[in-house]
């Protein structure tokens, strides 16, 4: 259950945020049925309580890159100092400490294949005490970037989904190509979400006019979108964990989409390795996991093992992209 940190109108603003990051104070309140200060108030309130935090994310696949899970098993001594160094670069999305804290779990985003290998083929299996490093490219997004979990909450009813919901992008022929501007614009947005067009303008020197336009397109091309940052464990999820799925070829496409139906999951993926399918999960206890495993997991056809680990911290949250 939800911490009673947070209450009703908590979840519908969250629900909110996830289904438009940018929609003024005034526009929540009125599907809201709440004046603008309350909204204002509220918004101030969680970004304390459950640290709330708005954040721009760019979309790889829009612009024709690939992004990538690395699994790296080093030695307890060095897991936390490697992990921390992970988080601090650009090109990571989420690192995670796992397994005892022996295993390290990187989600990577490079621009390009130099940077890629860099960090894949070069620093990471020369650096002391990683005794294995496996990487494995995302395939296909079954649930996860633009649709954050909190879509899941039913927090708020059809009609205010539908008054807050922007138009899905249309799929794209050719990648979307970025200036140093757009650059600019989408560092700026990683880092605050809500960063008002005064305020862009400002940062960037550009009018308010242009910046305006550069960000309604990168919104409608799908590079740009916007997460919602908070404590799970505010939201009764004191489990985190991961799950490496090998399911029979001619069920991968099913089992995914079964893993993005279900409540628990937050992301999931096809992807390259011996284990073909991987999902993260939002769970109450151990006891969860297991009822998760048995009851959701154990019905679906064509699974022929299922791997699970805990995530023990977060050192970087999926979410979370200072800079590009």
């Amino acid at each position: 259950m939800p911490s009673p940190t947070l209450d009703s109108l908590d979840l519908k603003l969250l629900q909110a945020l996830q289904l438009d990051g940018r929609a003024p104070f005034n526009r929540i309140a009125a599907v809201l049925d709440v004046s603008d200060q309350t909204v204002a108030r509220r918004y101030r309130r969680l970004t304390t309580t459950v640290n709330l935090r708005v954040l721009g994310m760019t979309d790889g696949t829009r612009l024709g890159r690939q992004n990538w899970l690395a699994r790296l098993h080093c030695s307890p001594d060095v897991a936390e100092r490697l992990a921390d160094a992970l988080a601090k670069r650009p090109d990571t999305l989420y690192v995670a400490l796992m397994s005892g804290g022996t295993e390290i779990i990187c989600g990577m985003k490079p621009r390009n294949t130099r940077e890629r290998d860099e960090l894949l083929l070069e620093r990471l299996p020369r650096t002391p005490h990683v005794g294995s490093v496996t990487a494995h490219c995302l395939l296909h997004r079954f649930y996860g970037g633009p649709l954050g979990w909190l879509t899941k909450i039913e927090a708020l009813d059809a009609g205010q989904q539908e008054a807050l919901r922007l138009p899905t992008p249309a799929p794209l022929e050719v990648p979307v190509l970025l200036d140093a501007a757009d650059d600019e614009l989408l560092a700026l947005l990683a880092r605050d979400g809500r960063t008002t067009l005064s305020a862009l303008q400002t940062a960037t020197g550009q009018p308010e006019s242009a910046v305006k336009r550069r960000l309604d397109r990168l919104r409608s091309t799908g590079v740009l979108y916007f997460g919602v940052q908070y404590d799970h464990e505010t939201m009764g999820h004191d489990v985190q964990a991961m799950l490496w799925l090998t399911v029979a070829p001619h069920a991968t496409a099913a089992v995914g989409r079964a893993l993005a139906d279900h409540p628990e999951v937050q992301f999931a993926s096809a992807t390259t390795g011996l284990a073909n399918l991987v999902a993260f999960g939002l769970f109450r206890s151990p006891e969860h996991v297991y009822a998760y495993l048995n009851e959701k997991i154990g019905i679906l056809d064509g699974i022929r093992s299922v791997e699970t680990a805990f995530i023990l911290r977060q050192v970087k949250q999926l979410m979370y992209a200072p800079g590009r």
